[in-house]
């Protein structure tokens, strides 16, 4: 299977790229500035040389998006799963009396918009059987169990988890699975070193989801990192 993972540099979308290359996967990682240096990025690609291409994608400029697209369709690529993991997360508990809208458009701009770019842009390479978008998403955009901070983030997940459900009916007569998945509060830049969770147990557990093993059932397509289903 052919792989597009946003946010590849880091955390979750990093584990991901290790986790789908150990699995025979070969994965085009999508960061900002590869130029960068990112040494486990660098160390991966040597390891599975062939697999794995880091590559710029910035998912909240469109020309970006559209660009990689381009490029990936003129030399006849297809992919099995969009994994949408590029997020942001800004002014946490910041109180709505003194959040600053700037934190809420940055937000916006990279964990709902930008996700809806990839898709728009890449969803005509999706074209391998059992193909999966899998959109990283988070229990805070939960509406049933909403708590008063991370505005930003929260909203913005909470959007996102309707626009996978919306994908869902747009393309399951094309056995196109869609999900938007709680990876769990992890050890990462993110989550901070006080998360329980373990980013390469999430990650190991969401590649099964992408490979759908298991198959998930249930009318909504919010579930966590094993498949289990979410309240919305």
């Amino acid at each position: 299977m052919n792989l597009l993972i946003t946010g590849a540099n880091r955390g979750l979308g990093l584990e991901l790229t290790a986790a789908a290359l150990a699995r025979g996967h070969r994965v085009v990682a999508g960061v900002r500035y590869p130029e960068a240096g990112h040494d486990r990025l660098t160390a991966l690609a040597a390891e599975y040389a062939g697999q794995l291409e880091v590559l710029h994608l910035d998912v909240t400029d469109e020309a970006s998006v559209s660009r990689l697209a381009e490029q990936l369709g003129a030399a006849g690529r297809t992919l099995g799963a969009i994994v949408n993991n590029a997020a942001v997360l800004l002014a946490r508990n910041t109180q709505i009396e003194e959040l600053d809208f700037a934190d809420m458009e940055r937000t916006m701009e990279v964990n709902l918009y930008g996700p809806m770019r990839v898709v728009k842009h890449f969803l005509p390479l999706l074209t391998e059987p059992g193909a999966m978008i899998a959109n990283i998403s988070s229990e805070a955009g939960s509406i049933t169990h909403a708590y008063p901070g991370d505005y930003p983030y929260a909203i913005s997940k909470a959007a996102l988890n309707i626009f996978t459900q919306q994908l869902h009916v747009y393309l399951r007569e094309r056995d196109v699975e869609v999900l938007s998945i709680h990876p769990g509060w992890m050890k990462t830049d993110m989550g901070g070193d006080s998360a329980p969770g373990d980013p390469v147990e999430s990650a190991s557990s969401i590649l099964e989801l992408i490979e759908r093993r298991p198959a998930v059932e249930g009318r909504y397509r919010f579930v966590d990192f094993t498949g289990k289903s979410m309240s919305i």
